[in-house]
């Protein structure tokens, strides 16, 4: 999926001689080879977040906001039709924008899955009337809905429920955003695209063109560098923690050559003798990992009222640190009460 930055020309055409343009220009380039299908829009996914504010207040008939809440706020979209069909968004009831959805006709939109839910729990969505609450738009002017399209979180990379409110390019006459869904490898079509649209329109600019997994990924960048150095930091502390267990438990272990010597003199088996050191090492451990667990959570609290964004580490993390921790002391036991149950009980008397 290749996304384009096609803004209007600050000496450009008026709007409806732009989406004149935008209409010739789909059609031209949904005839290109290896293109699958074209669409309009005004927002890029991730690329444009925050671009737009905490979205716009809006209502719909009978709903009644209860004493002192707002009216709920939803993300404005602006799409041609067929948008939704080329990006993958399924549409869950009604139907899709068309070519009759146009100035002059009846006003419509598409909501997300979220805003017919919240709004109309118990109701049918389609063919209720919205509009927009916000002194920018004017008086209000009631809208249709005519279709309800699954939730698409174009702000954020982990999605969540999001309320969005679709309105067709014909009828918002704007859009700033081209969408061409490739089969093969979709940077061999920004060539021919960009001419396309140069030779509609020398001035159109046609700008920033990027797959939307290319544009994820550089969304994502500086959060994975952020993962990468903190995980090295936690790799370092885990490594420090496991020599440091292992070394003591070793040392304690060795120190004890005598008991072992006494113990395995008055009858004492050498698997039982291994058996209580593994006891013994897994008791410390235990105890040591349930007090750093506690003490680590408990220092989180307090570290999140000083700083933001402070998040716990999950339940797999936490177990399996616990588990290398464990293990390595594990091992640490074993190594030396393996040794000490081999050698020879006088040679072991005698080690002080």
């Amino acid at each position: 999926m290749l996304a384009f930055d096609i803004l209007k020309p600050s000496l450009g055409a008026s709007s409806a001689q732009e989406l004149d343009l935008y209409e010739k220009a789909t059609q031209r380039i949904g005839r290109l080879s290896g293109v699958e299908g074209v669409a309009l829009g005004s927002f890029v996914p991730w690329r444009d977040a925050g671009q737009f504010g905490p979205g716009v207040q809006f209502t719909v008939e009978g709903f009644t906001p209860e004493n002192g809440e707002e009216n709920p706020r939803a993300r404005l979209r602006i799409v041609s039709p067929r948008f939704f069909a080329v990006l993958g968004v399924p549409m869950f009831d009604g139907r899709d924008f068309t070519s009759e959805d146009r100035a002059g006709n009846e006003l419509v939109v598409v909501v997300s899955q979220s805003v017919a839910q919240r709004l109309f729990p118990k109701r049918d969505a389609l063919n209720r009337r919205m509009w927009w609450t916000d002194p920018y738009f004017g008086p209000p002017a009631p809208r249709r809905i005519i279709g309800v399209v699954a939730d698409v979180d174009d702000e954020n990379v982990v999605g969540r429920p999001a309320l969005a409110v679709y309105h067709p390019v014909q009828q918002m006459r704007v859009a700033g955003r081209l969408f061409v869904r490739a089969v093969g490898d979709p940077y061999a079509l920004v060539t021919p695209v960009t001419q396309i649209i140069h030779e509609l329109s020398a001035q159109q600019p046609v700008e920033r063109a990027a797959t939307l997994e290319d544009i994820r990924a550089e969304v994502l960048a500086p959060e994975r560098v952020n993962a990468f150095v903190l995980s090295g930091f936690a790799i370092v502390a885990l490594l420090i923690a496991v020599v440091g267990v292992a070394g003591v438990l070793a040392f304690s272990v060795s120190a004890r050559t005598r008991e072992f010597g006494v113990r395995l003199a008055i009858g004492s088996a050498p698997r039982h003798l291994l058996m209580r050191v593994l006891l013994e090492g897994a008791l410390i451990v235990g105890v040591g990992v349930v007090a750093g667990a506690v003490g680590g959570y408990a220092f989180s609290g307090v570290a999140a009222t000083y700083l933001e964004n402070v998040q716990l580490p999950g339940v797999m993390a936490t177990f399996g640190a616990a588990a290398v921790l464990a293990s390595a002391a594990i091992v640490a036991s074993l190594i030396p009460a393996v040794r000490a149950s081999r050698v020879d009980v006088l040679q072991a008397l005698r080690s002080e």
